[in-house]
C-alpha cells in the first residue's frame, strides 16, 4: 500500500505525538497527585519535586514520558534534559501544584492559577507546528520519541525557532 497523501500522514504523526505529549504529562501530574494527597502535607512538596525534576532523570525521561516512549532533550546539543533544564521547563505546572500545600484555599488558588496555564500549554502543543510547550521554549527544549521509527516519522529540525524548518517523514511503497 502506498501513502501517496504525505500531508495525511504528515498530520496524523503529529496528532499522535501531541496527544502522547500530553498523556505523559498526565500520567507524571497524577503521580504527583497521588503522592501529594497521600503523604499530606509532605507529599505536596514530594510531588513539587517529582514534577520540577522528572524530566532530568534517566536520560531526560520522566515515568509518563518513558511510558510514551518520549525523552526531553537539549536544543543545543542535544543532549538529555538536565535538572536545571527539567525545573525551568516544568515551572509553570509545579507552582500551580505547591499552592495545594494550603488546605481549601491553597486547591483553589492552584486551580485557578493551573487551568490558564495548562490551557495555554495545551494551546501552544496542539497549535504550534513544532510541538513544543511554554515550558520548553523557557529551557530551550524539545520532546523527541525514542523509537527510531518514531523520530524518522515526526523529526523536526534541530532548529525548531526557524520557521522555515522542514519535517521529514518516511513513506512506503509497495
Amino acid at each position: 500500500m502506498a501513502l501517496t497523501n504525505k500531508k495525511i500522514n504528515l498530520k496524523m504523526n503529529f496528532h499522535y505525538a501531541r496527544l502522547a505529549r500530553v498523556i505523559a504529562k498526565v500520567i507524571d501530574f497524577l503521580i504527583a497527585l497521588f503522592v501529594g494527597f497521600l503523604l499530606f502535607p509532605l507529599g505536596i512538596f514530594i510531588g513539587v519535586a517529582y514534577l520540577s525534576f522528572a524530566d532530568g532523570l534517566s536520560g531526560g525521561q520522566s515515568l509518563g514520558k518513558r511510558i510514551m516512549g518520549f525523552r526531553v532533550i537539549k536544543l543545543k546539543d542535544n543532549k538529555a534534559c538536565s535538572f536545571k533544564r527539567s525545573f525551568v521547563r516544568n515551572l509553570p505546572l509545579s507552582i500551580p501544584f505547591m499552592l495545594f500545600i494550603i488546605p481549601l484555599w491553597g486547591l483553589v488558588l492552584g486551580g485557578l492559577l493551573l487551568l490558564p496555564l495548562a490551557g495555554l500549554e495545551l494551546f501552544l502543543i496542539f497549535n504550534l507546528d513544532h510541538l513544543n510547550r511554554l515550558g520548553d521554549v523557557m529551557a530551550e527544549t524539545t520532546v523527541t520519541a525514542i523509537d527510531p521509527e518514531v523520530q524518522k516519522s515526526t523529526q523536526a529540525n534541530k532548529d525548531w525557532y526557524n520557521t522555515k524548518s522542514l519535517v521529514t517523514f518516511q513513506t512506503y511503497e509497495s
